[in-house]
């Protein structure tokens, strides 16, 4: 096995633990782990799957994060740096954003909670509508799960030192499955169809979803909303998760919605256009509030130490 190390100076603040939360959401997420501050991953490289290793070193004012990479073959740190930098947005600049919490107590109470968090990526748009599908009307307790084991039934794996592991399911690997094998993996019929005709039509070129971002965010949502399988809220979420447009609080989250709702002590339901219109002044950055009250909820069910990643 092959090894390289380097370092990555993010634009501060910047906490790889939080950061971290906000992406892998619960612990029992077996792709991204997270283990005594140190973050692992199995990623690919064309056909060659290969682990990378974070920790942060420094403080969330002056971070440094040493990566280690570990392969069967020699690895591209290009290719390897513009993943983590695109996963983890250490080259977010998000001062405009600490000025706008500087003029909303509410919301400088919160962002002073959980400092240095930034907005984490899936690694692709495919990842994102793939962890979508899985978790429609459905919990996230229960979405990761079939996400688990959706990776250990097609992807590439790895033997590490933490035991075999695998990346998260290429489109391609998707295709090694049938109707009916996803279906005993916990998918509906209809989201089995979803997921392979969506993993069919980007293994073929018909289809760009890492295009999306080049559109506005309306014409984005009409365009994802127009593929089977994928409605507001699951077009709202590639966005977010996947393309990094943090423009638009996801309305349609029942979970995000109610933790808003908590939040600022509304004492009704609110609805998708209750939301926009709350979240209206906090854009661009109303998405990232998203995060923030990801971590929030996390913190009160004991995952995470409030303020300490």
């Amino acid at each position: 096995m092959l090894s390289f190390t380097f370092s990555l100076d993010p634009v501060p603040p910047f906490s790889l633990g939080l950061t971290v939360w906000a992406l892998r959401r619960r612990p029992d997420n077996r792709t991204d782990h997270f283990d005594k501050g140190t973050y692992s991953r199995v990623l690919s490289a064309g056909e060659t799957p290969f682990e990378v290793s974070l920790s942060q070193e420094g403080t969330i004012e002056k971070p440094r994060v040493r990566v280690r990479v570990q392969g069967p073959i020699a690895i591209d740190r290009s290719h390897v740096t513009a993943t983590i930098v695109k996963m983890f947005g250490m080259r977010l600049d998000l001062s405009g954003f600490y000025i706008l919490a500087g003029q909303d107590p509410d919301l400088c109470r919160l962002v002073d909670t959980f400092p240095g968090l930034k907005p984490p990526r899936f690694p692709t748009a495919f990842e994102a509508a793939v962890n979508g599908i899985a978790c429609q009307q459905l919990s996230l307790n229960v979405g990761i799960l079939i996400l688990n084991r959706l990776s250990q039934a097609c992807a590439p794996s790895l033997e590490t030192a933490r035991g075999l592991r695998h990346t998260f399911p290429r489109p391609q690997d998707c295709l090694k499955l049938s109707v009916s094998d996803l279906r005993g993996l916990g998918f509906s019929t209809k989201k089995a169809r979803f997921l392979l005709e969506l993993a069919d039509a980007i293994t073929t070129g018909e289809l760009d979803l890492e295009g999306f971002a080049a559109l506005n965010r309306q014409e984005a949502i009409e365009r994802l909303t127009r593929l089977k399988g994928v409605g507001r809220w699951t077009a709202e979420y590639i966005l977010l998760r996947g393309l990094g447009d943090l423009s638009g609080f996801p309305g349609d989250d029942v979970g995000g919605r109610n933790k808003l709702r908590t939040w600022l002590k509304i004492d009704r339901p609110l609805s998708y256009e209750d939301v926009q219109r709350v979240t209206q002044k906090w854009r661009p950055y109303s998405g990232l509030i998203y995060f923030y009250l990801l971590l929030d909820a996390l913190a009160k069910q004991g995952y995470i130490p409030e303020g300490k990643p």
